[in-house]
């Protein structure tokens, strides 16, 4: 007994140190954490039940058998995150540089499975040079099954992905399925042919942060919705991420204490707009003024930064944000914008959360490009998302709400729960020049009479009563009870139900 359990320590420490120290320091001089240390940073303390500590690969090809190192270059288990539960699994790069052989993707799809049966969140840690090439299609069929479960996840566990190193080839599908993607700034990249394969087919001279970083991933290509500038923050934000979600889609939103004042009036809201409607603002001031506490969390902060989303709690319930920005590009939905509102809609929907809209938009961006680039379509997806939506949704208008636009953004049209506006509130197929010129063209060329049909048309529709009238807005309100205005809203559709027709599933315009 005394043998064993001196074996059963030996091979546990073996499994601990990975590659080595001389391959841990090397992690570290690259201001990388090694796979455990990021565990323990991610995780309560002392809550981490490691999974397949002792496992290795089986290939004999190349000298494979030569080299065995328990655990395989991936770490899995379960733990804790403020006392509830995630499972995750996390790249070891000291360990034949992370790569996936089948004995190491079988580690990552039992991991899976039990999140998928338990109905908790699943998290993986990439930091991998891809596929271990000595496995052939083994390590290709591995990459298969995670990718199933990947699929097979989406919309039922809440999965999330950080990019702590490089992630090539096969490995950058996995966290593509996931929810979210979060990267380090300097140390982690993502591409899918590497700046070497990129030379040879293309020509193109180009290092990895330029093909495929941090600053690439969250404001050009969209494919991270975060990035952070070290491994500590990365994993404390992640942390904080999760206090927002439920663990499954079966599951409530999180309820947390909060030291808020649900009856707060913000009387500072009654002068955000500015008196030149052309003049921009910050919305976030705005978010941050009606949620509890002013904490929010941003997704896709630095892409199409003329819409924000994000979380944010109300009396303690986590809701989702989705606000137009007025401070960029007047606020106008473009393709990206749209894309990025109909994913984080979409998610809100799947995980039951509540989605709070504030708007003020000045319609769609015109133009060739955004035309070429598939507007139509982009902005589909949004107005799609929103009306697919079974959750509860809250809408504020602050200021403008123009043409196609405002059917979109969570109108009571497309299924909009409760629609407030404020005074401000300018509701209309298009501005009064734009709309003038069309209705009045046969005085084109009178400025006065111009001018007259102006002000006539501004003092008819720039302003929330027509829409009032119609009962296609509940109430105007005024800006500084926007947040007893929400919360009771968010009260009233707590046990909401609502359901779709049934289908196998939708076919959103992609």
């Amino acid at each position: 007994m005394k043998d064993i359990l001196r074996r059963l320590e030996e091979r546990r420490a073996e499994a601990r140190a990975g590659g080595g120290q001389k391959r841990i320091d090397a992690q570290h001089a690259k201001g990388k954490l090694t796979a455990r240390e990021r565990i323990e940073l991610l995780l309560d303390e002392g809550s981490f039940e490691e999974f397949d500590m002792f496992v290795e690969h089986d290939s004999n090809d190349f000298g494979m058998e030569k080299q065995k190192i328990p655990g395989d270059g991936v770490v899995t288990g379960w733990g804790t995150v403020n006392g509830r539960p995630v499972f995750l699994f996390v790249k070891d790069f000291t360990v034949f540089g992370g790569s996936l052989s089948r004995n190491h993707a079988k580690k990552m799809t039992k991991v899976q499975d039990m999140a998928l049966k338990t109905g908790a969140p699943i998290i993986g840690l990439f930091d991998a040079g891809g596929a271990r090439i000595q496995e052939g299609v083994d390590a290709l069929g591995g990459y298969g099954e995670v990718f199933t479960r990947n699929v097979m996840a989406s919309g039922v566990i809440p999965q999330i992905s950080v990019i702590m190193g490089p992630c090539a080839g096969g490995d950058v599908y996995s966290p593509a399925m996931t929810d979210f993607i979060f990267m380090v700034r300097d140390t982690s990249y993502m591409f899918v042919t590497g700046p070497d394969v990129v030379k040879t087919v293309t020509n193109e001279t180009v290092t990895s942060e330029q093909l495929g970083g941090a600053s690439i991933h969250t404001t050009k290509s969209s494919v991270a919705d975060g990035a952070w500038d070290n491994d500590v923050i990365a994993m404390t934000q992640i942390r904080r991420l999760i206090d927002f979600l439920p663990l499954s889609n079966k599951d409530e939103v999180p309820e947390r204490p909060f030291f808020d004042d649900a009856q707060r009036l913000e009387e500072s809201l009654d002068t955000l707009i500015p008196a030149n409607p052309n003049m921009p603002y910050d919305m976030k001031e705005l978010i941050l003024k009606v949620v509890d506490e002013g904490d929010f969390f941003e997704i896709q902060e630095s892409f199409a930064k003329n819409i924000v989303t994000g979380f944010a709690r109300v009396e303690g319930r986590t809701v989702g944000i989705v606000a137009n920005q007025p401070m960029v590009l007047a606020g106008v939905l473009d393709s990206d914008a749209s894309r990025k509102a109909a994913r984080f809609v979409r998610f809100c929907d799947c995980f039951n959360i509540p989605i709070v809209t504030f708007v003020d938009v000045p319609g769609f961006l015109p133009g060739t490009s955004q035309e070429y680039g598939g507007l139509i379509k982009h902005g589909a997806k949004l107005l799609f998302a929103y009306t697919e939506a079974t959750v509860p949704k809250v809408t504020i208008i602050t200021r403008k709400a123009y043409g196609g636009a405002y059917d979109v953004m969570a109108s009571k049209h497309i299924r909009g729960d409760l629609n407030y506006a404020w005074p401000t509130a300018e509701i209309a197929v298009m501005g009064a020049k734009g709309a003038v010129e069309i209705i009045h063209r046969a005085d084109i060329k009178d400025p006065e009479k111009i001018a007259a049909h102006t002000k006539a048309y501004e003092d008819r529709f720039l302003n929330p009563f027509v829409a009032a009238e119609r009962g296609y807005i509940d109430e105007v309100i005024m800006p500084h009870s926007t947040r007893v205005r929400i919360a009771r809203a968010l009260a009233l559709l707590r046990h909401k139900e609502l359901e779709n027709p049934w289908k196998k599933h939708d076919n959103i315009p992609l």
